[in-house]
């Protein structure tokens, strides 16, 4: 297994000096694997119902994807936009869906990244639909040419269509796909609320803000191999590109919450150990800029801090599960998700170590404890936390804010 490490890091992975582009293109590798070759797939656009999306979609996976298992329709599954119906009654007088939420991944992600969280707001009454983001689900080197304007038009359209089933919409989304779903919203009026996962409003990395200029120069940030890849529902991999349509999308979210505060009921869920973003100051944004008075933060942490209005802590240590701390995509998926669950078939090794024993010992079966990439201890291996130990919790305080 060899998954994306979460984001990027300049420091290890540029040849010489960033500025440097005669270096940078120096060190270009090349790459001759499907999986880091363009597939030459083109952006969906001509559909006129969600069904016709899902389908074309469908079509182009099955001809792009580079399959890393024997098992293509379960790929394609994983990566191909869905809808779940509500099982709550939840009607108007004719019979139709009242409420509906357009679910968007982040980066490199796939919308099996909510495959969990649809069900729950299923059950409460919302008709769910999610999308798969231009350039993936198909090869990581489909990034190369993917666009933020596009993903932004991609929600667009989405969310027409969804307007024609409902009376109220919601938006949702992890990571990028919060930042997606924030600057829609933030500029239409007649979305209802947000459910924001790990949103990607600020990065950690002071040198993000380099990636637009990397990326015309160095295609890859580091060395590719498709050796060991097993997981098929996110990238192992990513371009420069990627993290520079990311940077993009950050740049507007954060801009415009500058200018202007968000007043419609948020619900969004962070931790202390995330990564790849700057988590403390997406809390102070959102306890700032988001306005609304049933608004609620779900932060997970290891230790209480002074309480904060609209805060919700959550101790993110469950030694009975051995659990360290939450991760930046853990908070998406059930205990009992059958991929990243307690007992799920993917387990993501690679998880900052620097010893190849310690990714040796977990792919052999041995015990492992759980927690975001690169947390480390004595005596402990650690695997990436890919599950949400309070994950009725978070689906319960959800709930509150839009007293669903």
């Amino acid at each position: 297994m060899n998954p994306i490490k979460p984001f990027f890091s300049f420091k290890t992975t540029l040849c010489g000096l960033a500025l440097a582009s005669a270096a940078l293109v120096g060190c270009q590798s090349t790459v001759e694997h499907p999986m880091f070759e363009p597939s030459g797939s083109t952006h969906i656009t001509n559909y006129q119902s969600f069904s016709d999306y899902v389908e074309q979609t469908e079509q182009q996976l099955a001809e792009h994807r580079v399959f890393l298992t024997d098992n293509h329709q379960q790929e394609i599954k994983a990566n191909l936009p869905f809808e779940v119906k509500p099982k709550a009654a939840s009607s108007d007088e004719q019979g139709q869906p009242s409420k509906g939420i357009l679910l968007i991944h982040g980066l490199g992600d796939s919308p099996w990244s909510f495959v969990d969280v649809s069900q729950s707001l299923a059950d409460r009454g919302f008709l769910v639909r999610t999308v798969l983001l231009n350039g993936h689900g198909t090869r990581p080197a489909d990034m190369i040419n993917a666009d933020h304007e596009d993903w932004q038009a991609l929600v667009d359209k989405q969310v027409q269509l969804l307007e024609q089933e409902v009376d109220e919409v919601y938006l949702g989304g992890f990571s990028t796909g919060g930042n997606l779903a924030y600057l829609h919203a933030a500029d239409n009026q007649d979305i209802a609320g947000l459910m924001l996962f790990s949103p990607g409003f600020q990065s950690n990395e002071p040198m993000a803000f380099m990636t637009p200029l990397l990326s015309t120069v160095k295609t890859w940030l580091r060395p590719n191999s498709a050796s060991g890849v097993t997981n098929y529902a996110r990238y192992s991999a990513m371009p420069t590109n990627g993290f520079a349509q990311y940077y993009h999308t950050s740049k507007a979210t954060m801009e415009d919450l500058e200018q202007r505060q968000f007043d419609r009921p948020t619900f969004m869920v962070l931790t202390e150990h995330d990564s790849v973003l700057d988590t403390r100051l997406i809390r102070e944004v959102f306890q700032n800029r988001f306005t609304h008075p049933d608004n609620k933060l779900m932060w997970f942490g290891t230790s209480p801090e002074p309480a904060e209005d609209k805060v919700v802590f959550v101790n993110s240590r469950v030694p009975e599960l051995r659990v360290s701390n939450m991760s930046h995509m853990g908070v998406l998926y059930a205990p009992d998700n059958p991929y990243y669950g307690i007992n799920g078939s993917e387990i993501i090794c690679r998880n900052g170590q620097e010893s190849e024993a310690a990714e040796d010992h977990c792919r052999a079966g041995g015990e492992v404890w759980f927690s975001a990439w690169d947390h480390r201890e004595a005596d402990k291996v650690h695997a990436r936390l890919t599950f949400n130990p309070r994950y009725d919790q978070m689906i319960t305080t959800l709930s509150d804010v839009f007293q669903l």
